[in-house]
């Protein structure tokens, strides 16, 4: 199933939220992290049932939430919101009260929209400091996925060094929602 990413020119797309349903949503989400372009989302081998198992996990984490956006009820892309003190940086940075890590996902297309991925992203961290409890958005993608440090820096994100992750070498980076908001002209 490829989204559909068609947006009139004038205005931004609408974006609403829904937990990923680890069983209903596996065969679409396995679509779209299985492919070529989704080399950064580490599952490009998974097979169905691996895909099925892994948001099990997450759905059953009380630090770790996957979402899946949506557009006049399509999914068109797949977040995940975590507490990077309990998962995927622990160790690796001082956690500051507030900190919510994220990544996202935006499947590919054989039609992409300029500007898509971008009121993605920046419907995504709008979605993360809706929560008044989120101070700063935390964020540890490869160091390689330039395209993803480009939109990180878009919408406020700075980074600050390099981590080794057992994974990845990422590049840790934070946004705080001041940052956020004078990035996007909020």
């Amino acid at each position: 199933m490829t989204p559909a990413h068609t947006s009139p020119a004038t205005a931004p797309p609408v974006f609403t939220f829904r937990p990923v349903d680890p069983l209903t949503d596996a065969e679409l989400l396995h679509s779209w992290v299985t492919h070529p372009k989704a080399a950064f989302w580490m599952m490009r081998d998974a097979r169905l049932e691996d895909v099925e198992r892994a948001y099990m996990e997450i759905s059953a984490d009380d630090h770790h939430h996957a979402l899946l956006g949506l557009r006049d009820g399509t999914p068109v892309f797949l977040m995940e919101r975590y507490d990077p003190a309990r998962r995927e940086l622990v160790g690796l940075y001082e956690p500051q009260p507030g900190d919510t890590g994220m990544h996202f996902l935006v499947p590919a297309t054989g039609t992409p929209v300029h500007g898509f991925t971008r009121a993605v992203i920046t419907a995504v961290m709008a979605h993360l400091f809706e929560d008044p409890a989120t101070h700063r958005v935390v964020v540890e993608p490869d160091v390689r996925n330039t395209a993803v440090h480009a939109l990180n820096a878009a919408v406020g994100f700075l980074p600050e060094r390099e981590v080794n992750k057992p994974e990845k070498t990422a590049l840790l980076s934070f946004c705080t929602r001041e940052q956020f908001e004078k990035a996007v002209s909020i």
